[in-house]
């Protein structure tokens, strides 16, 4: 994966530039700086939404990995990797607000930004706690999901030990 063509903006672009500012030499910072790219998962059914996420995340400089249901995402080895998790409220089977609970019993703290076409069937108190970035509505605007990105970033940070 490449860096993008245009500067990075914003809290995302300082996450790597605090990767990058470990004073080590420049081969160990460019290895460590791809390593520690931070996890966006996406998990929604609609595959052109997931697409649409991905590239976005990616044009960030972030790592994306997509799964089109909650049970694919449970079953993944990207549980505990997962920095930011992107998650359609409305999906057959397991919804979104069902694996946020579920992962709440699994003690996985993951800030999640909530996405849905249908904001009128979700409790917004009940979806907007414990570890919710924030809910928007499909469509939403590309600048409000980085925002809530980066503000999933920042939580995780803060959550995180210093090494």
């Amino acid at each position: 994966m490449g860096f993008p063509d245009q500067p990075l903006r914003g809290s995302v672009a300082d996450y790597i530039v605090e990767a990058i500012g470990s004073g080590r030499g420049a081969s160990q910072v460019r290895i460590e700086s791809l390593t520690d790219l931070p996890l966006i998962s996406i998990v929604d059914d609609d595959e052109e939404v997931r697409t649409a996420i991905e590239s976005l995340v990616m044009s960030l400089g972030l790592e994306a990995r997509t799964y089109a249901s909650a049970e694919s995402f449970l079953q993944s080895s990207s549980l505990s990797e997962t920095a930011c998790l992107i998650l359609d409220v409305q999906m057959p089977t397991m919804n979104g607000v069902e694996l946020h609970t579920r992962l709440s019993e699994l003690g996985l703290d993951i800030p999640i930004i909530f996405i849905t076409a249908y904001p009128d069937k979700v409790d917004r108190a009940l979806a907007l706690n414990d570890g919710i970035i924030c809910m928007l509505h499909k469509p939403f605007n590309e600048e409000r999901l980085v925002e809530g990105i980066e503000e999933a970033l920042k939580r995780r940070r803060g959550s995180t030990p210093a090494v």
